[in-house]
């Protein structure tokens, strides 16, 4: 039998959640987490980072192959391990029933360097992860326990050794002193590397310019970890490696209570068999899987009390009462508290229409100016810059689409922009083709969400340090269409400021159908299934409904429907990747801590930096690319076209 070895990625997952190590890598469970790291790389730059550590020890010596013969791997760092001075990457350690694998490890004597290389950013004058009342940063206490983890199962193999523990992180106030960086380092599926990352031939240190990374020791906050072991409360550290490991040599279920952690349970099947997710809520709770498919308290939009009133035992939406939500009404306009009970109420009488707040609808509605101006912005921000002179995570932005709706109810796809062009920083030239798209009428402007007001602001922070002959010009206009936000020195509100459509849906509008979301990915198919209209209207291919489109052919039809209802025309469209639609690189990409729209676009401009893509490959992801911002514009219209028609019903 296959010894059972408490790894670092279990260990990882057992501080999410201890039961979940009964349920990782068996056949008899689902695991919706697992996915193409082929794409993780490419969205995250996680790999990249690491092999850009890698070139600071020129004579580091890689563990390659074997990655689940732990005995093999942990014997070839053995041997290495015999010389006085070495420099290893994925040295591996097995001890006692614990398994790890470390990115970097510096042996000098008994002398260690134990780094951790992480694609999270830093600022250069970080002092400690430790947070204000001397416990752990929240935002880095998985990353601090994962070297603990490393440096105990070190320790217990090489008791002499002196450790010193670091992250090496990227420094987000270095600036790139070299052009094409992150195309040094390509990201592919067939390399022997785990990193799964081919670096450019002929590759030097000297070719990297000034250093990106940083090294933070975290001596201390390890030291902490071990003293007072914060996420495990009332064991001390090693008890807790026991009692893990224990439980997972023997494959003992750990039973943690049902909560709020619940939400998002990559163990999560809708076949009741297959999911880890029922079999916990069955057992704590004693219900049918039926019942586990109830809407859940934690399911409630924006709700904080969910937590609290899941301990009480309140565990799905029907249990709530009005005083759990306690709402407080806002005169003409839905309070979150009043969503938060429309909500509940909605499930409760399972009454599947739509509330509007019509009146204060109305109201906004009349306040427009046409024509009407929707905008929408495709952005990237990766670790390693794609041109000299940027910081890491620098705000790109690549793409923007824009549709004009005219009093008379006409529809243009009026303008877009797309640099689809490898080493151009093209934030510059993406404003100045904004300024002439937005600058033809002086109607009311539209944006979903705060995205694009925040991406205006960051521009505009460029344009001050840089020597654009029509700077002031470019930053005056951003200006007039956003408002300043809390991280720029200068305090403006343009007279021109875009309007949030967000906003418009969270105070005017709630559909059962989104469950509670306002994003714009559940609100299109909400309003396109609610309304007749929007049903008969873009049912016809364009041509037929004179509406102008840039990139669609004039026999699209934008409205499909099964067992009749109305699919989300994102789903109809042709994936960036093969085998991945967009909504599948959203949800990808914001699990992994970026930002949840826009998915699909970030990764794909990260995959067109790289200037080996045939010119034909370049051609069918930037039409692809192309088509998804515009439906994003089109989207707005869609919206807006079913609140004019329904407050004029």
């Amino acid at each position: 039998m296959k010894p059972r070895y408490l790894t670092k990625s279990r260990f990882k997952l057992a501080l999410e959640c201890p039961t979940k190590l009964y349920y990782t890598k068996k056949e008899a469970f689902e695991n919706q987490s697992e996915s193409d790291p082929f794409l993780e790389a490419l969205a995250e730059g996680g790999f990249q980072v690491e092999e850009l550590a890698r070139m600071y020890y020129p004579d580091g010596v890689a563990i390659l192959g074997d990655d689940w013969n732990y005995d093999l791997l942990a014997t070839k760092t053995s041997k290495l391990l015999q010389r006085e001075n070495v420099v290893i990457f994925e040295a591996a350690f097995l001890f006692d029933g614990l398994f790890i694998r470390v990115d970097i490890l510096e042996k000098k004597r008994n002398q260690i360097k134990l780094i951790e290389v992480k694609a999270k950013s830093i600022e250069e004058d970080h002092e400690s992860f430790l947070g204000v009342r001397g416990g752990l940063n929240a935002g880095w206490s998985t990353y601090l326990y994962d070297v603990a983890f490393q440096q105990y199962v070190i320790q217990q193999c090489y008791p002499d050794w002196r450790i010193n523990p670091y992250l090496k992180l990227v420094n987000k106030n270095a600036l790139a002193s070299v052009d094409g960086i992150n195309q040094f380092f390509k990201i592919t599926k067939s390399t022997n590397l785990r990193t799964g990352i081919t670096k450019k031939p002929g590759l030097k240190l000297s070719d990297l310019g000034t250093s990106l990374l940083a090294n933070i020791n975290i001596s201390e906050e390890i030291d902490l970890i071990y003293k007072q072991n914060p996420s495990f409360k009332g064991q001390d550290f090693q008890s807790s490696l026991d009692y893990l490991k224990h439980h997972y040599r023997e494959d003992i279920k750990i039973i943690t209570p049902i909560g709020k952690q619940c939400k998002g349970c990559e163990f999560y099947d809708d076949s009741p068999e297959k999911s880890g997710f029922h079999q916990c809520w069955k057992d704590q709770l004693k219900i049918s899987n039926n019942k586990i498919m109830l809407p859940k308290t934690y399911d409630i939009w924006n709700f904080r009390r969910a937590k609290k009133l899941i301990e009480e035992g309140k565990y799905f939406v029907e249990d709530l009462t009005e005083s759990d939500i306690d709402p407080k009404p806002e005169a003409g306009q839905l309070s979150n508290s009043e969503r938060q009970w429309i909500q509940v109420e909605k499930i409760q009488q399972n009454d599947e229409t739509p509330y509007i707040e019509l009146e204060g609808l109305k109201s906004e509605l009349n306040s427009w100016k046409f024509p009407l101006n929707f905008i929408d912005f495709e952005t990237s921000m990766v670790a390693l810059p794609f041109t000299k002179g940027r910081k890491p995570y620098e705000q790109i932005a690549f793409q923007f689409s824009h549709h004009v709706v005219y009093k008379n109810g006409e529809v243009v796809h009026h303008s877009e922009y797309l640099n689809s062009s490898p080493g151009i920083f093209p934030n510059f030239e993406f404003l100045r083709a904004l300024k002439k798209a937005l600058e033809h009428n002086d109607g009311s402007i539209f944006r979903y969400h705060n995205h694009e007001n925040t991406v205006l602001n960051q521009i505009h922070d460029q344009l001050e340090i840089s020597k654009e002959p029509d700077k002031e010009e470019l930053q005056s206009f951003i200006e007039k269409i956003s408002h300043s936000t809390g991280k720029n020195s200068k305090s403006w509100e343009g007279e021109r400021n875009m309007i949030d459509l967000y906003q418009v849906v969270k105070k005017y509008y709630y559909h059962p159908g989104t469950h509670g979301s306002i994003s714009i990915k559940a609100i299109l198919p909400a309003v396109l299934n609610a309304s007749s209209y929007l049903q008969e209207r873009y049912s016809n291919p364009l041509r037929d409904i004179g509406l102008s489109s840039k990139n669609f052919d004039m026999d699209h039809c934008f409205i499909t429907k099964v067992k009749n209802q109305v699919i989300s025309p994102y789903k109809m469209l042709p994936p960036l990747f093969e085998g991945w639609n967009e909504e599948d690189l959203e949800e990808l990409v914001s699990e992994m801590g970026l930002i949840a729209d826009g998915g699909a676009a970030l990764t794909t401009f990260s995959k067109l930096q790289f200037e080996n893509m045939s010119d034909q490959e370049r051609d069918a992801i930037s039409k692809g690319l192309l088509k998804y911002c515009e439906l994003d514009t089109l989207a707005m219209v869609m919206i807006y076209e079913y609140f004019n028609n329904i407050t004029k019903q």
